[in-house]
């Protein structure tokens, strides 16, 4: 099970946060860190050295605004996120579609960002994004590149092979975290995930 945070959550007391319902352990975390080219989250330092100091496995994620320059957003990205050995891969959130661009020109601005982010840091982004989008957008253009899901969907029992990770909920309650947090399922088990984690 992992967590994904961002300054909505306000101040987490990383301490207690150890597993889900008292059963189910918490074993990473991903952190949001930038928002299009020129916002950093508030919370990314904070819960960025929170995580580590807590012994979980950690990723950053930037929230991709479609009608904002895409390489100002990497280099945004890059210059805020400092991953260390261990650290999960970067990963691009895409949520939304342009409002004064074509779906063609948003798909270039995507892969330079993932090209621009790759060539730094020497490892492939994971893909952020809902399943429809997934679906309509993405999936064949996109598919070598690794996908991280939200669904919410309670008639999905399982986890699509096809995903890395898929995030079940946004309604979880968590030891440590004040209101809702989302909550994540990786396709694997923890000596997988740790297995895809960076080593320099």
């Amino acid at each position: 099970m992992g967590l994904d945070v961002s300054e909505y959550q306000g101040s987490i007391s990383w301490e207690k946060i150890d597993s889900l319902e008292s059963k189910y352990p918490i074993h990473f975390v991903f952190v949001r860190a930038t928002v299009g080219n020129d916002r950093l989250d508030k919370g990314f330092e904070k819960n960025w050295l929170g995580a580590k100091k807590n012994k979980m496995i950690r990723g950053a994620y930037h929230y991709y605004r479609p009608n904002e320059n895409s390489l100002e957003q990497a280099a945004l990205f890059i210059k805020t996120v400092h991953l260390r050995e261990g650290d999960l891969p970067p990963v691009l959130d895409i949520e939304k579609l342009p409002k004064n661009q074509s779906l063609s020109r948003l798909k270039i601005g995507l892969k330079r960002w993932l090209v621009a982010v790759e060539a730094h840091y020497k490892v492939k982004p994971i893909i952020y994004t809902g399943e429809k989008y997934y679906e309509d957008f993405l999936k064949e253009e996109f598919s070598d590149y690794l996908f991280w899901i939200a669904n919410y969907n309670f008639y999905r029992e399982e986890m699509d092979e096809n995903w890395l990770f898929w995030q079940f909920t946004e309604k979880a309650s968590v030891p440590g975290i004040k209101g809702n947090v989302d909550v994540n399922i990786y396709n694997g088990d923890l000596q997988q995930l740790r297995f895809i984690t960076i080593e320099f």
